[in-house]
């Protein structure tokens, strides 16, 4: 598995990013709806455009494995295949990010225990609550720090 922070956003890779995403989302997300899922999709690609940081892995036969993006110490996004669940890729992408970009606090939603028990694992700590998320929908989002 090689890690590495992407130079050059093709869309051949965002394509392959977003359909990882949407892949980790059914996995973990069991709270949206399939409408949600769709509209949130379509913010997906210039999430993945703009974010300042993003950081890729990959199989040694290049199959894409997950993707983490990081605004300064604020990890923004964090996804994994859902095959590479439990396998201990998570830890490696975050401590990435921790150790090369300076991730310190994120944003996670209440709804989705196995990534706040993970994030808490790793250190972090919730400071914040929220009974809804940016947009206003009635998803409960965890602040966390280091």
């Amino acid at each position: 598995m090689k890690i590495y922070e992407v130079e050059k956003r093709t869309p051949a890779l965002l394509e392959r990013l977003l359909q990882l995403w949407e892949t980790s989302v059914r996995a973990t997300h069991g709270f949206l709806s399939e409408a949600e899922i769709g509209k949130i999709r379509g913010y997906v690609p210039r999430a993945l455009r703009e974010v300042p940081r993003l950081v890729v892995a990959e199989t040694d036969s290049g199959r894409l494995a997950g993707f983490l993006g990081a605004d300064g110490p604020r990890l923004e996004m964090l996804f994994l295949a859902p095959e590479e669940r439990g396998a201990g890729l998570g830890r490696r992408l975050l401590e990435y990010g921790m150790g090369n970009l300076g991730i310190r606090e994120l944003t996670v939603n209440e709804q989705n225990p196995q990534a706040v028990g993970f994030y808490t694992h790793m250190g972090f700590q919730t400071y914040r609550r929220t009974a809804r998320d940016e947009e206003g929908n009635p998803y409960p989002l965890l602040y966390m720090k280091l």
